[in-house]
């Protein structure tokens, strides 16, 4: 065969074979680029869930923080009324059926009320989970905070607004709800830029490398996606299980605390409006009611003190306080029981 002939055909096998290694570069392109697609979808769908979870989960919370920071505040004027009380005997506990609560100082009520009156005043321009953070850091450590001294000296209760908020969230560590630490940054952070953000600029470069080399990528991107998708489904089953809690205690303590307005204003009719400030000219409804009332503003400062949530000392999802918030509304019921009775 002619020399010519042989380069021809030899020619011809090379260019067939560019072409057959072309077309199935060409496949795994498609391929490549139909899971980075798929990759991106699932994963902003997965994102959305978490928001969407973490959205709902922060209003009650929020709405339990400002309610606890509220039923704190309120406390002033009950020191008032109960102060006008002379000869009234100490209480040093309270035990009433299976309530019992232990005593506190009127110093602690007012340190609190005027606490929880600097945070409210900064909740105004605060962002979305700031008051739920207080609840689950326990509104009544918050507020105690709230008088005490930020990072640079200054007395968080000098300060007003925000910036007081801010400091007592300093104060706290972070206050947060904070579904797992680092987990629930990871939850919304994890394949970005720097995991399926690479995937996703295959397509910048993806005529200057192999198709093998694309679809590599992304099979990478696509288990990664999947990794982080156990993340959020775990975290959005977290922020579930904390919003159900939330809302129980939340009903439990607007319970609580709509008796407490209802007992605090009979004591205070006894007081100013019949005169009576001598706990012995008392009938004995006025003193049952004198310590009803004082037993349930225990039981209030009590379950603002409950931190709904235990923050973790490891980069892991913060637990769940299902035990002293159970603790607290068991109480609850007891009280709503007794003032039934």
């Amino acid at each position: 065969m002619a020399l010519p002939l042989i380069l021809g055909i030899g020619a011809a096998a090379a260019a067939l074979g560019g072409i057959g290694t072309g077309i199935h570069g060409g496949v795994k392109l498609k391929k490549a680029s139909d899971t980075i697609k798929m990759t991106k979808s699932r994963h902003e769908a997965n994102l959305n869930e978490f928001e969407t979870a973490n959205i709902s989960t922060s209003a009650v919370m929020d709405e339990l923080g400002k309610e606890e920071l509220e039923i704190l505040k309120s406390f002033d004027a009950f020191i008032e009324i109960w102060g006008k009380i002379h000869s009234k005997p100490e209480f040093r506990s309270f035990n009433r059926g299976n309530v019992a609560i232990t005593n506190y100082a009127p110093e602690e009520l007012i340190q609190v009320s005027v606490g929880a009156s600097v945070l409210l005043g900064g909740l105004g321009g605060a962002a979305v989970g700031t008051a739920g953070g207080f609840a689950a850091a326990g509104a009544t450590t918050a507020a105690v905070m709230a008088l005490g001294t930020a990072s640079t000296g200054t007395a968080i209760a000098s300060l007003s607004g925000v910036a007081a908020t801010n400091a007592t969230l300093a104060a706290l560590g972070g206050g947060a709800i904070a579904a797992g630490g680092g987990g629930m940054a990871l939850g919304t952070t994890i394949l970005g830029a720097s995991t399926l953000g690479v995937g996703l600029l295959i397509g910048g470069v993806i005529f200057s490398i192999s198709g093998h080399a694309v679809s590599a990528k992304a099979n990478k991107a696509y288990s990664q996606m999947e990794e982080t998708e156990n993340v959020i489904n775990d975290l959005c089953t977290y922020l579930g299980d904390l919003e159900v809690l939330a809302r129980r205690y939340l009903s439990s303590i607007k319970k609580v605390s709509g008796r407490y307005t209802l007992w605090f204003d009979e004591l205070r009719n006894t007081i100013e409006r019949k005169g009576k400030t001598d706990w012995n000219s008392f009938y004995e409804s006025e003193k049952r009611n004198a310590e009803n009332t004082a037993l349930i503003v225990g039981l209030l400062y009590e379950m603002c003190k409950v931190k709904l949530v235990i923050i973790s000392q490891e980069d892991d999802k913060n637990a769940i306080n299902y035990e002293d918030a159970g603790n607290a509304m068991d109480k609850a019921v007891a009280l709503d029981v007794m003032g039934n009775a």
